[in-house]
């Protein structure tokens, strides 16, 4: 696949894929007019990288994390950092939880105002 049908099919832009090429997120292959050429295996990879990216990591502990993705296996010290960012996620998971309920709690308790 080429650079603007990967950008196509996930949603993300040529320039969001080049800085992942940059950051050792993805690799390609250049074509001898210098095309970027992706296997079709990308797609599932960039949504990984946005997924993970969404989540709050940074690109220094995806690139950590996408061998493990790759062979299945980690390094003590990469398990130890993959479960911070688990715990990471659980608390931020609770805390948006707690602020939903709250405004759950505002919508309940307030009335609309009338229009003038």
């Amino acid at each position: 696949m080429r650079i603007g049908e990967v950008a196509a099919a996930t949603g993300v832009s040529t320039r969001a894929l080049r800085y992942y090429e940059e950051q050792q997120l993805l690799s390609s292959v250049r074509s001898a007019g210098g095309q970027r050429h992706y296997p079709a295996a990308v797609v599932e990879r960039v949504r990984l990288i946005q997924s993970l990216y969404g989540a709050g990591l940074s690109s220094k502990v995806i690139a950590g994390i996408l061998p493990c993705v790759n062979t299945g296996f980690a390094t003590p010290e990469m398990m130890t950092r993959l479960t911070t960012e688990r715990e990471r996620l659980d608390t931020q998971l609770r805390e948006l939880s707690r602020t939903r309920d709250r405004l759950d709690d505002i919508i309940a308790a307030t009335r609309v105002a009338p229009s003038s």
